[in-house]
């Protein structure tokens, strides 16, 4: 079995934003990927974005500076 790690999940409201988010995150080198959404969050479309913790304020800033909109920021063990 795969050990847990803390890692930060960002939910969306809708697929094209998760979508987005991905095709921005790959264009400009971001960590992290698209998952099904965790079973501990309830988020619109089933997609969240996952990312080591350390580079939750990265993509905030980012996301901030971009206006991409994301329902919810988590921190899980997952």
């Amino acid at each position: 079995m795969r050990e847990k790690k803390l890692q930060l999940i960002i939910s969306f409201d809708s697929t094209i934003h998760a979508m987005a988010v991905e095709e921005y995150c790959m264009k400009h080198n971001l960590p992290g990927r698209l998952i099904p959404v965790p079973k501990e969050i309830t988020a619109g479309c089933g997609l969240a974005w996952k990312a080591d913790v350390a580079v939750k304020d990265e993509l905030l800033l980012v996301f901030s500076r971009e206006n991409i909109e994301y329902d919810g920021i988590y921190e899980l063990m997952i």
